[in-house]
């Protein structure tokens, strides 16, 4: 325990240092020692407004997406007992993707794009529910195929229909309105102005499956094993599979399709720290949380005033990184 206390401490305050360079960076910068008293006293000075309305919002959405995508890909690579397996693989981020560009053909307007991107992600979610009811039942130990591919193949020819209709969509869309489309496509946090109710459902996802960190680890030995040792598999199943769906629901509906987080930081935390569930969860969220706030930074102030998509940023890292990884892994076996 005392070991889980100090990885958590210290990726607490890796993201404590983050959002403070975040707060402080931007096309007009802010001291950093003006942001701790600008948060606690407000005065009418621009730079205040800038931090409360602007940044401190994005900041927050940011380390609660970053936070969802890590502990939802988490979460998938055990439901699928997959290493590289992430949040997008059973076609939510489709869904959601699909609803959000069928609001912005309709010029409709932020609250819009995020309903129709939670619908979109509540559909995906029930249609692979409904389609895969059998394999996340399954723990017959004579069964000749496996559970967890027959699921994941499910989740890919969803996702290949869902890719299939934001193809047509991009196609039959106004000039006007399709660059708009392709920057949510490519994952934006500009349009985030609510931090706290993506913290919220962070923080009630990690208090639903924290307490599950044994009986994941142990379903990470096989559903048959898991059941001998009084594992509710299939409950849990369907319940690992619910919590994180949402959470990547809520995690794209706020910033869009974002990609990498939730593929890089379960498999990067996994070689550092190793595999204890109940270690590696909040590990995920401080984690996904604080690699993500650092890619919005960069998105803000690469090119400033100009903005970059934040998915482009977290691809060009999260590419080279997880290359790095598979290469290292390889390299020690």
């Amino acid at each position: 325990m005392i070991r889980a206390l100090r990885i958590w401490l210290l990726l607490g305050l890796a993201a404590l240092a983050t959002l403070w360079l975040a707060l402080a960076s931007g096309s007009s910068a802010i001291a950093p020692e003006d942001v701790a008293r600008l948060l606690w006293q407000p005065d009418a000075s621009s730079a205040a407004e800038v931090l409360h309305t602007l940044r401190l919002p994005r900041a927050l959405a940011a380390f609660a997406v970053g936070g969802l995508l890590a502990l939802a890909g988490a979460l998938m690579q055990v439901l699928l007992r997959n290493p590289l397996a992430d949040p997008y693989v059973l076609g939510v981020s489709g869904g959601a993707s699909a609803g959000a560009l069928l609001a912005l053909l309709g010029a409709g307007g932020a609250v819009l794009v995020q309903l129709g991107a939670f619908g979109g992600a509540l559909l995906a979610i029930v249609l692979v529910f409904v389609l895969a009811q059998r394999d996340l039942s399954r723990v017959d130990a004579a069964a000749r195929v496996d559970s967890a591919p027959r699921l994941l193949l499910t989740g890919v020819m969803l996702a290949a229909l869902w890719s299939a209709l934001i193809t047509l969509l991009l196609l039959v869309a106004p000039e006007a309105r399709l660059r708009g489309m392709l920057f949510w496509l490519a994952g934006d946090l500009g349009g985030a102005d609510d931090g706290v109710a993506p913290l919220i459902a962070l923080g009630v996802v990690l208090a639903l499956v924290w307490p599950l960190g044994r009986d994941l680890n142990v379903l990470l030995r096989g559903a048959t094993v898991a059941q001998s040792l009084g594992v509710p598999v299939r409950r849990l199943r369907r319940l690992v599979y619910l919590v994180a769906s949402l959470a990547c629901a809520v995690a794209v509906t706020t910033g869009g399709a974002i990609g990498f987080v939730g593929l890089v930081v379960p498999h990067a935390l996994r070689l550092a720290i190793g595999n204890d569930q109940r270690v590696l969860l909040p590990a995920c969220v401080l984690a996904g949380g604080c690699l993500l706030l650092l890619a919005d930074t960069l998105a803000r102030t690469l090119l400033a005033p100009q903005q970059l998509p934040v998915g482009v940023i977290t691809a060009l890292l999260g590419a080279p990184s997880f290359m790095a990884l598979l290469l290292r892994r390889g390299a020690t076996r």
